[in-house]
């Protein structure tokens, strides 16, 4: 096709609606924009064609934020593989004195207080958090912690399963069914569907020990008042 059969062809397309890039893919040709905006300067573009740009914008954009979430996604995993290479060497610090003091930081985080609670009683959502906190406790007292004397409660919301919450928390815990203590939904939460699917409720693990979990409290405090005297 010489230049003006070319410049006939692309101007009835786009009367027809369509965009420079279709014009060019009809033609099988590699046209400048700037080209064809001069030889379709004029023309009265089709209703439709405003619905069209619209449509090619946000298909545009949403490939525009698929590709930055990989992008996001790959930046964020690079940056954590640097920081735990460079936090590695902490766990060659670990000690039954390190394992004491943070037992005692998170217990004071989110155990209960002896003003409240006679015993030792913590509670959390996250099954890495409960994990490490049966380890902590019985690496730092071997002689009195033991599965044996731990009792698990889980606090759940009125359309979750009791059953299947306790089974998955026991997996987790090692404690055996039998040392779960029976509990009711939050009645708050009646007639409330549960937002995130993977929510196993609370779990809240108990045992005897007075004596360390005011041991504990002291620790942290201890800490707490230590340092900020000595200042940063």
């Amino acid at each position: 096709m010489n230049k003006e059969t070319i410049k006939e062809k692309a101007i009835i397309l786009r009367k027809k609606g369509k965009t420079y890039s279709e014009i060019n893919k009809e033609l099988g040709l590699k046209i400048a924009k700037s080209t064809l905006s001069y030889w379709c300067r004029g023309i009265i573009l089709p209703p439709e064609y405003s619905s069209k740009i619209n449509l090619l914008n946000l298909a545009s954009c949403e490939r525009g934020r698929a590709v930055a979430l990989v992008v996001n996604k790959q930046r964020r995993e690079k940056f954590l593989q640097v920081v735990r290479e460079r936090n590695t060497y902490l766990l060659n610090r670990v000690d039954k004195h390190i394992l004491k003091m943070l037992l005692a930081m998170i217990y004071i985080c989110e155990g209960s207080r002896w003003s409240v609670h006679r015993g030792l009683s913590f509670g959390n959502t996250d099954p890495e958090m409960i994990k490490f906190y049966i380890y902590l406790l019985k690496s730092c007292y071997p002689e009195i912690i033991s599965h044996e004397n731990l009792h698990c409660r889980i606090g759940c919301r009125a359309d979750q399963n009791i059953k299947e919450l306790e089974k998955f928390w026991s997996k987790t815990t090692g404690i055996p069914l039998s040392h779960f203590c029976k509990t009711s939904p939050d009645p708050r939460t009646v007639g409330k569907k549960t937002k995130k699917p993977d929510y196993k409720g609370v779990c809240s693990i108990t045992s005897r020990g007075t004596e360390i979990q005011l041991e504990l409290e002291m620790i942290a405090k201890m800490f707490f008042r230590e340092l900020i005297k000595e200042g940063p």
